[in-house]
């Protein structure tokens, strides 16, 4: 430690930061109606940059210069111009090194933003010389787009607002409007050049709109075009930009990550902090407990405070004890001695007997008793405090609750409570300023207990009769006042001061400020707690001392007062705090006749923060010339539980001048004392508050464990063993014992004294000659991998941050919240209302950077919220805790959020490395010695034929069905309200068909082996048409029509599919025919280009020459066109054997039969669901129900009556079916039944998908109807995929499905263990003849059970191909024709692309053999490679969605290593920025997975197709396209 004087502080210089940055992404959505009312809130852009209008021209004179920086900008607690240089240099650094960080992207809507002309800033923020030339000379900079942004078509549709220089604005102009044109003429895509991505299923690759309607709004974007430069970003595309250069800051070197060890890939271990061997270690010697001075015996000191009253009551009545002012800074009332004395005694005989009754008084000696005062009454207040010592109550003051929900004011009413309180005293002002309910009367504070409210005045109370008297003790161990605390948790409670206690402290701080009787004393803090309490109200009357007080709101309109009343009345001693100092320095350039000789003691009550050094300096330096002497400035350092620690005394001569440290910030983090240099920029220099109060002794301990005794060189926490401490907290027996009775040990674990300590809450460390030293508070305490870090330390560096015009000072919020068990730290501040955008980002990157240099700490979130939106306490100081649970709850609706889990999060676990694959031999010779056979399973066998097992062709089938059974009913389509709309017999389907077949003989003069697209609502003619097709030889493929309210989207799909099947011709309905011919349809795709289109409603009457008889079994029946949930669409060549393999199974597997009826819901256009629609009842001749998914939307109920009146035992549906009756039925179940809703003839309710069973779905629905009769086993799921469109389905007779529990951590080591509860798989069970091998994806090579893999299949009903018109038969053989590479070298199976494992259970089949079950993971084409693992998309988006009552739909992807969220918000667009963080949070605690990008959408953005399945990939285009007008996009740094 060395000693200085201070001296001027140099000029803090401001350097700025330069960031390749775009304006906000604002998209099409809404421009044109918004652009002129957001334009008229912004200045023209004038030559010098948007800001310049606000900052003078020409250069700042010096006087300017020493004005600004005495006028501050920052929360005078935290100023500090040395910190704020080291600040500005560590910022300088940055700009040297060009760091880029990508500024998230807005809606307009959520840019709210205040006209510049209307705003003026508050006098006391800003002085008139806070100068704004260095942003005006960043501002003029020509902007330096990088690379990476010239390769970008697109700045922003926001120019005007973003505040670039001119040039930069017209760039960024010219490009918008390029950006714009290019969006609103957007070609359909071009289908003919195919590009193969070898890393995924090898098909064409076309990215698709979405088709599906059911419970899903229309979409917002159509056919995104991959455009791709070499390394994969698409070019038009400003998102993807922004991505990329997301990618490059983050290869920027970050701090080391912790040493790594080997982690089992079994159990996914954390990284765990090692202490670093480099870090500082204590190095002195053990710490010996430092006494204060003996507490002097004074003969004439009263015994008791209450004694004092009555002295100085009756000896000098006239005597002045407490005068109040007015907000014009005029005494208001000057109570004396005597009247103190006579009104306390009148209150304290009406407390005892004027509440309840004589024989039940309310109040007793010894009870609780809330005092409630403003801060501008001190007079009422001091004579209720005196009042309630008299009649020996407990009196517990607190703030006024402003309303009924004050932030914390809860935790009062807990502490009330908990205390025992039934009466609150107030005065008449207060009362009846306080919150009043209809009748008048004051309603209960919310947790608050009952109180009766009794006002103090004299003029509501009783005269005391004669003889009645208080009866004055000699201090003892009573208690005599409860003062409350806010813990760091925002919980409250109370400390207990005994009257010895209270005495003993009046007389240590009499003795360390030498007060003597009728001394001066202005105070200007609260004086209903703390050190305006101890000086103010209770020191002062043992004394006879006269209190000038001077109330908060004379403060903040004359800053001043507090030294015009010093000077007016000669004080000798000020009670202030150094915002009070900071205050007057803004002010004092008015005043002439300043003159501080008359002070001997400036106490400064919060001399114990750190940052305080820098305000007792500046107005040191000020006022020193207006007779302020340096020895005057006295800190001091207290806390609730331990009062006065310690206090510097008002010494006479100056030969000894106080002490300071300047202490390495990286030392404080490990808890050592590092003096440093002022030179470096991490430091922190701290003051001494003088030395321990008399008769008390202090030592310093350990903060956690044992109360060992530090070393001399070490941080630790105050501890004090004197009479004037707080005794415990109220009524908590195990928090007293932790904190007040506290016993510390020396190393060799002696007890250093036989009294108890009590916990100061003050962190720090005593230096040479008895000097006590704070660095922290406990309850500011930020513990990060092992670093201690401070958060008012954290606040100032944030503070120091240049230029301050962004924030509001003294309202920042530093705290830590816990994320993969570590401590992160979180900064909230409030955001000034005329604050841009870009602003705002620049000054949270630069805090970022701040912080992360001179604290070596990164940040977890930093966020800003609207002004006046954080929780206030009644002082108007911010609420911490409140603040926090907000948060954690996602409840803070910032306006601006940054978040840095790639800086701070180091402790994922090690990525995992890919193993050299095992040969063949290895893998057969391990499964046998490990007794594991082969994953391997076949459906049973087909059994004895039946008649119609004889055709091998459907069209066969049909005729013999027309012959055989004419007038049996196949089909019965219902409309919208269950009413059958049509029906068809065997007869009339061969009649249709037959005239379907002689319309494309005739007027489309098709050849055999033709392809015609069927362009049909789900329905009865696009059956007939199907056969028509067959009748003529053609081969057809089912398109799903176009959607008239969304034509542009829907109708290049139906192009891409007729031009990719190379279709002769497209049939359709009359009313199709006329959209397609519509003027909207015309704009989108022109249909002259097209094939003929035949309008099959005008059939010609007469019958084809003759029916087309196929020959060859294995030729082209139909073409399954689909897309995948990735967005590719895929057609997929079905033989007339497989068709026929696949009716057959489906047959028996449900045991169809021409007497049984199923119902149908759904879409009947690729996959089971065309089968079951069109085929199976023309094989099987049961009857099929059909109901259009499509007519749920209008009647939620339709399918379920239908099943119920029909009495139906077999229905299928799709998940989104199932989705819309649990949403849209979930209340209606009473309704339902009364309906007469029946489901308990229901034995088999099967959903038709492609991807992982959704089992919270399934356990929804049966759950929801199972009191409608629906039996919960009859509920299960069929799998199928591209190459097979049913491998598993679950029949009548087969058993129940079974569930499995899989650890989520061995999924992504692609292997499956029941360790935990975390994603649940279901199993089902095979068709007839197929079988199914689990085979490792890249080696081809077969695995062992439970291991998980790629599901390989063989069967007959495959599929035989994808159809591809340019020969690219290459891409086919892999999918359709693989052979395993050991093992069964043989057979020929088809690859499915889904991941999955297989596993022996309990259960038998039909032939009481154990059943082998299926467990569908993920597809393998949707499974993401991240730190070496494979996640699927589904289990992070469900940890997603758990993750905010807001979040309604999620949806994952990657993109260039980064993960993308996109999340659909339900709510108001205000809680978008809520969702980041929380977001984040979730994905990194379950997933270990760093989120790059967030994206907040609004509800049915995220595209579904006609199975309800996700298309991530096709969403993902539309990001990267710019096409999601997206309510927020965070770029997490």
């Amino acid at each position: 430690l060395y000693v200085e004087t201070p001296t001027h502080p140099p000029l803090a210089l401001s350097f700025f930061i330069y960031l390749y940055l775009f304006a906000g992404d604002i998209t099409q959505k809404g421009y044109e109606k918004k652009r002129s009312k957001l334009i008229r809130a912004y200045p023209p852009p004038l030559v010098n940059g948007p800001m310049s209008h606000r900052a003078p021209l020409g250069p700042p004179s010096a006087a300017r210069f020493h004005r600004r920086r005495t006028s501050g900008t920052r929360d005078e607690r935290y100023r500090s111009d040395v910190h704020t240089e080291a600040v500005q240099a560590v910022l300088a650094r940055h700009v040297e090194r060009k760091v880029a960080v990508p500024m998230p992207s807005k809606r307009r809507s959520l840019v709210v933003q205040t006209s510049m002309d209307a705003y003026t800033p508050p006098e006391e923020e800003a002085g008139p010389g806070d100068d704004m030339s260095g942003m005006e000379h960043w501002m003029s900079r020509p902007s330096q787009l990088g690379p990476a942004h010239l390769g970008s078509t697109s700045s922003s549709s926001s120019s005007t607002q973003s505040g670039g220089s001119g040039n930069a604005g017209r760039l960024a102009d010219s490009l918008a409007h390029m950006h714009i044109s290019h969006l609103n003429h957007s070609a359909p895509p071009d289908v003919t050049g195919y590009s193969s991505d070898s890393s995924h299923s090898h098909t064409e690759r076309h990215h698709m709109a979405n088709m599906g309607t059911i419970a899903r709004n229309t979409q917002k974007y159509g056919n995104a075009e991959r455009m791709e430069t070499g390394d994969g970003v698409p070019v038009s595309s400003r998102v993807s930009a922004k991505i990329q250069q997301l990618v490059n800051t983050l290869k920027q070197p970050r701090r080391p990550p912790l040493r790594e060890f080997f982690v089992d890939d079994f159990d996914e271990l954390l990284e765990v902090q090692q202490p670093d061997p480099n870090q500082p270690r204590p190095e002195g010697a053990e710490m010996m407990p430092v006494r204060g001075e003996p507490l002097g015996v004074v003969t004439n000191w009263p015994p008791s405070l209450e004694a004092a009253l009555q002295r100085w009551g009756t000896i000098s009545p006239k005597a002045p004890c407490l005068t109040s002012l007015d907000t014009a800074g005029k005494p208001l009332y000057v109570l004396t001695y005597g009247k103190l004395w006579s009104r306390s005694i009148k209150l304290a005989y009406n407390i005892l007997h004027k509440l309840g009754s004589k024989q039940e008084p309310m109040v007793r000696p010894g009870d609780r008793v809330a005092l409630v005062f403003p801060n501008n009454d001190p007079v009422a207040f001091m004579v209720a405090f005196y009042g309630c010592l008299l009649a020996e109550v407990v009196p517990v003051p607190i703030e006024v609750p402003l309303s009924r929900k004050d932030a914390g004011s809860q935790q009062i009413g807990f502490l009330l409570g908990s205390c025992g309180v039934t009466v609150a005293l107030t005065s008449d002002a207060c009362h009846k300023g306080l919150p009043k309910s209809a009748t008048g009367e004051i309603p209960q504070f919310k947790g608050w207990p009952k109180l009766l409210w009794f006002v103090t005045e004299s003029k509501h109370l009783s005269k005391p009769p004669r003889d009645w008297f208080p009866h004055i003790k000699d201090a003892n161990n009573d208690t005599a006042y409860i003062e409350y605390k806010t813990c760091k948790d925002g919980s409250v409670l109370g400390v207990t001061v005994t009257r010895i206690a209270l005495l003993t402290h009046c007389q240590a701080l009499t003795q360390s400020c030498s007060y003597t009787e009728a001394e001066t004393i202005v105070n200007v803090l609260d004086f209903k707690k703390d050190v305006g309490l101890w000086h103010g109200i209770l020191t002062s009357v043992m004394n006879m001392m006269h209190v000038i007080s001077v109330p908060y709101s004379l403060m903040k309109v004359n800053p001043l007062s507090w030294i015009q009343k010093v000077c007016q009345y000669k004080a000798k001693v000020a009670c202030v705090k150094s915002r009070d100092m900071h205050w007057a320095l803004v002010a004092h350039k008015d005043q002439k006749d300043i003159n501080l000789s008359s002070l001997r003691m400036l106490l400064v009550a919060d001399g114990s923060n750190p940052w305080s050094i820098s305000s007792c300096d500046a107005f040191l330096n000020v006022f020193q010339t207006k007779g302020l002497r340096t020895e005057v400035i006295c800190p001091c350092a207290s806390s609730p539980e331990a009062l006065t620690v310690a206090i510097r005394r008002p010494v006479e001569d100056s030969s000894q001048p106080p002490g300071r440290g300047v202490l390495s910030m990286q030392g404080l983090s490990y808890g050592v004392v590092r003096v440093d240099t002022e030179e470096r920029l991490s430091v922190l220099t701290v003051q001494d508050v003088g030395t321990v109060t008399p008769g008390g002794l202090v030592c310093v301990v350990k903060p956690e464990g044992v109360p060992q005794l530090c070393q001399t060189d070490e941080i630790g926490e105050l501890c004090v063993c004197s009479i004037a401490t707080g005794t415990s907290y109220y009524g908590l027996t195990g928090m007293t014992k932790n904190t007040f009775e506290v016993y510390p040990v020396s190393s060799s674990g002696g007890l250093i004294s036989e009294y108890a300590f009590v916990r100061t809450g003050l962190l720090g460390f005593i230096g040479p000659g008895g000097l006590v030293f704070i660095t922290g508070k406990m309850d500011g305490l930020i513990m990060v991998s092992g670093r201690r870090h401070n958060a008012d330390d954290i606040v100032a560096t944030a503070l120091a941050v240049e230029p301050m015009k962004f924030v509001y000072r003294g309202r920042i919020a530093v705290f830590s919240v816990t994320v993969l068990r570590d401590e992160r730290i979180v900064v909230v501040a409030e955001q000034r209302p005329d604050s841009t955008e870009e602003d705002s980002f620049q000054w949270m990157s630069r805090v970022l950077q701040a912080i992360d240099s001179i604290h070596g700490v990164g940040v977890f979130c930093l966020a800003l919220v609207p002004a006046n939106t954080l929780p206030k306490t009644p002082l108007g100081g911010i609420h911490l805790s409140e603040i926090k649970q907000l948060y954690l709850e996602g409840g803070l609706h910032p306006c601006n959020v940054l978040m840095c889990p790639h800086t701070c999060v180091t402790n994922l676990p090690k990525p995992r490395q890919k193993q050299p694959e095992i040969g063949p031999a290895s893998v057969m010779v391990g499964n046998l010695v490990s007794g594991k056979r082969i994953a391997q399973a076949s459906g049973r066998d087909l059994g004895q034929t039946d008649d119609n097992d004889q055709f091998l062709f459907l069209s066969e089938v049909l005729q013999w069905r027309a012959q055989t059974t004419p007038d049996h009913i196949l089909y019965t389509l219902l409309s919208s309200r269950g009413a059958v709309s049509s029906s068809l017999t065997c007869l009339q389907l061969h009649k249709r068909a037959e005239r379907v077949a002689a319309l494309l003989m005739e007027r489309g003069g098709l050849q055999e082996g033709d392809h015609v697209a069927l362009v049909y609502p789900p329905g009865i003619d696009l059956i007939a048409a199907f056969y028509g097709c067959l009748y003529a030889g053609c081969v057809p493929i089912t398109v799903r029509p176009p959607h008239p309210q969304n034509i542009s989207t829907t109708l290049p799909t139906v192009k891409m599919i007729v031009e990719v099947s190379h279709s002769a011709c497209v049939m359709t309905t009359a009313v199709i025919c006329k959209l397609l011919r519509s003027k909207e349809a015309m704009a989108t795709v022109d249909i002259r280009n097209w094939p003929p289109v035949l309008d099959t409603d005008d059939l010609p009457k007469k019958k084809p020459p003759a029916l087309y008889k196929p020959t060859n079994p294995d030729g082209l029946a139909y073409l399954d066109f689909s897309v995948s949930t990735t967005g590719m669409l895929a057609g997929v060549q079905m033989s007339h054997n497989a068709v026929a393999a696949f009716c057959r199974s489906v047959k028996l597997q449900c045991e169809l039969y021409p007497s049984r009826e199923v119902a149908i819901c759904l879409d009947p256009y690729c996959g089971l669901g065309f089968v079951l629609w069109c085929l199976c009842s023309v094989y099987s001749g049961h009857q099929s129900i059909l109901i259009p998914p499509v007519e749920l939307e209008s009647n939620p109920a339709l399918w379920l009556l239908a099943v119920s009146q029909l009495r139906v035992r077999d229905t299928f549906c799709s998940y989104s079916v199932m989705e819309l009756c649990t949403k849209g039925l979930g209340l209606q179940t009473e309704a339902l039944k009364a309906r007469g809703l029946d489901l308990s003839r229901v034995r088999a309710c099967v959903v038709v998908a492609e991807e992982r069973p959704r089992m919270a779905l399934t356990h929804s629905f049966s759950k929801l109807f199972k009191d409608l009769g629906l039996h919960p086993r009859s509920v299960s799921t069929a799998f199928g995929c591209r190459v097979n469109l049913a491998i598993c389905l679950q029949g009548t007779s087969g058993p129940d499905p079974t569930t499995v529990y899989v650890d989520m951590r061995a999924l992504r080591h692609d292997r499956y263990g029941n360790l935990s509860v975390s994603p649940v798989i279901l199993t089902i069970t095979f068709l007839f003849q197929v079988r199914i091998i689990i085979a490792n994806p890249e080696t081809k090579g077969p695995l062992g059970d439970s291991h998980l893999g790629e599901i390989w299949v063989h069967s007959a009903h495959n599929g035989s191909g994808y159809y591809s018109g340019y020969g690219e038969e290459v891409l086919q053989s892999d999918h359709f024709n693989s052979r395993l590479s050991f093992g069964d070298t043989q057979t020929v199976w088809a690859r499915t692309g889904y991941l999955g494992f297989l596993r022996r259970t309990e259960l038998t089949d039909a032939n009481g053999e154990r059943h082998d079950a299926l467990f569908v993971v993920g597809a393998l084409e949707e499974a993401m490679e991240l730190r070496g693992m494979r996640y699927h998309p589904i289990d992070i988006e469900t940890s997603v969605i758990r993750a905010h009552k807001s979040i309604v739909e999620c949806a994952v992807f990657p993109w260039t290593n980064l993960l993308v969220v996109v999340v659909e918000l339900e709510g108001s667009e205000q809680e978008a920025l809520d969702l980041v963080p929380m977001v984040t949070k979730a994905v990194l605690e379950e997933h270990y997975l760093i989120v790059g990008v967030v994206v907040v959408t609004d509800i049915g953005v995220i595209p579904i197709n006609s199975r309800g399945e996700k298309q991530r990939m096709h969403l993902r285009d539309g990001f990267l396209q710019d096409q999601l007008d997206p309510i927020y996009v965070a770029y997490n740094m």
